[in-house]
C-alpha cells in the first residue's frame, strides 16, 4: 500500500490555506536528498513558510515537494522528498499534523504482518502483537 503522507500533507496544507492561515512545514534537512538553504537549518531541521504568497510554482507531489522562495532576498529552488516532511501546521495557532516514521512497510514485509489479540498474564486488557 502506498504512503498516506503525501495525501495528508496536501490535505492539511489546503485546510490551513482555506482558513486564511499561514501553512508551515517542518522538514528533516539532514539527508542529501533535501535541497534547502543550509544557513537556515537548525539541529538538522528547517521550517518552511509555504503560503501561496511566499512561494512560486509549488508542487505538492506524491514523492517530493518543490517550489521557489526567497531567503534573505535571494530566490532559491527548494526540493524536499515527502518522507522528509515531519509536520504541516498553521503558524497562527500551531494546529496541523506531525508525522512519525513513514508508515510504508519495510521491504520484504509486504505489509501483510498479521496481528492477533493477546491477553497479558494476569487478566489485564488485551494487546496486539505481530505474529510471523
Amino acid at each position: 500500500m502506498t504512503s498516506s503522507r503525501p495525501y495528508l500533507v496536501r490535505a492539511i496544507y489546503q485546510w490551513v490555506v482555506d482558513n486564511n492561515h499561514t501553512p508551515h512545514m517542518l522538514v528533516d534537512a539532514s539527508g542529501d536528498d533535501v535541497q534547502v538553504p543550509v544557513q537556515y537549518v537548525q539541529d538538522g531541521r528547517i521550517v518552511l513558510n509555504v503560503a501561496p504568497q511566499a512561494v512560486e510554482a509549488l508542487n505538492l507531489g506524491d514523492d517530493y515537494i518543490s517550489f521557489s522562495a526567497r531567503f534573505g532576498g535571494r530566490a532559491q529552488e527548494i526540493f524536499v522528498p515527502v518522507h522528509r516532511v515531519m509536520a504541516v501546521y498553521s503558524r497562527e495557532n500551531g494546529q496541523g499534523m506531525m508525522f512519525g516514521e513513514d508508515e510504508t512497510p519495510p521491504p520484504g514485509d509486504g505489509g501483510g504482518a498479521e496481528r492477533s489479540p493477546s491477553k497479558p498474564e494476569g487478566g489485564g486488557r488485551p494487546g496486539l502483537r505481530v505474529v510471523k
